[in-house]
């Protein structure tokens, strides 16, 4: 039985992973830390980004989390928490790295909604190289209006208008 809240654990801080990582990507990362994120928004020819830096943070943190729930018994579910920390960090380089920035070369073609929906929101937040005016802050998730179908139904009511 205690195995299972510490999956649930885990995955309900995966899910809290995607609400933090909007809030850090809008409110920080497009925020007081710009400097370090505007890398990832300018053209560039080099592998390293100095955006890059947060993933080494939240890697970090949640390697202090696993290493400290596993050596205090009473502070175990730290563990767990890091290893949803470290599954969100592991679902965001796949997708965001590999598959959206194209990072490590991949002929990754989306076929489902969901991936068209959410690399259509990725690509309309980088179309501003700015601090301020982007929109879509997510990372695994994206709204229903990024879909293909919303975004055409929105472009022909704006040519009525």
């Amino acid at each position: 039985m205690n195995l299972f809240f510490n999956i649930l654990l885990m995955l309900a801080t995966f899910v809290f992973m995607e609400g933090f990582a909007w809030f850090t990507h809008k409110y920080i990362m497009h925020g007081v830390m710009w400097r370090w994120h505007e890398s990832h928004h300018a053209p560039h020819k080099h592998w390293w980004e100095r955006n890059d830096w947060f993933g080494i943070i939240f890697g970090i943190t949640a390697t202090l989390l696993i290493v400290l729930g596993s050596e205090v018994d009473s502070l175990r579910f730290l563990m767990w928490i890091g290893f949803g920390i470290s599954l969100y960090g592991v679902a965001y380089f796949v997708f965001h790295d590999v598959i959206v920035h194209r990072r490590i070369k991949t002929k990754y073609q989306p076929r489902s909604t969901y991936m068209k929906r959410i690399m259509k929101a990725h690509y309309i937040h980088h179309k501003v190289h700015e601090r301020e005016g982007a929109e879509a802050f997510g990372f695994l998730y994206a709204p229903k209006k990024y879909e293909a179908k919303a975004m055409s139904k929105a472009r022909r009511s704006e040519e009525v208008k």
